[in-house]
């Protein structure tokens, strides 16, 4: 696994923002990629390489579901730190309460 000191420079300010989201808040892929000067799915890379560094299920796709393959997990999270949801199931974030603005990063 790779340690602070050893990352690519995106992925040095990927998860640089990923630490600044608090606990109970959200930000998207696209949110990231507008700060750090890259697009969606770069950040998405990012994130499956080095996300574990991070408290990663506070990053989430553009319509409030979490990451794929960690659904259950994510959701945990969530529930325990009083993220909002929303959906008939709760089962994707209320981006609309819980998402962080990244200007205040």
């Amino acid at each position: 696994m790779a340690t602070v000191h050893d990352l690519p420079d995106l992925a040095d300010a990927v998860l640089d923002v990923v630490d600044r989201v608090p606990a109970g808040r959200v930000v998207t892929y696209g949110d990231i990629g507008k700060v750090v000067g890259a697009g969606p799915r770069q950040v998405g890379q990012v994130m499956s390489q080095y996300g574990s560094l991070v408290s990663w299920w506070r990053v989430l796709r553009a319509d409030g579901r979490p990451p794929q393959c960690n659904e259950d997990e994510a959701l945990a999270h969530y529930r325990e730190e009083g993220t909002p949801l929303a959906g008939a199931f709760l089962d994707r974030v209320d981006l609309r309460r819980a998402r962080f603005p990244l200007t205040e990063v």
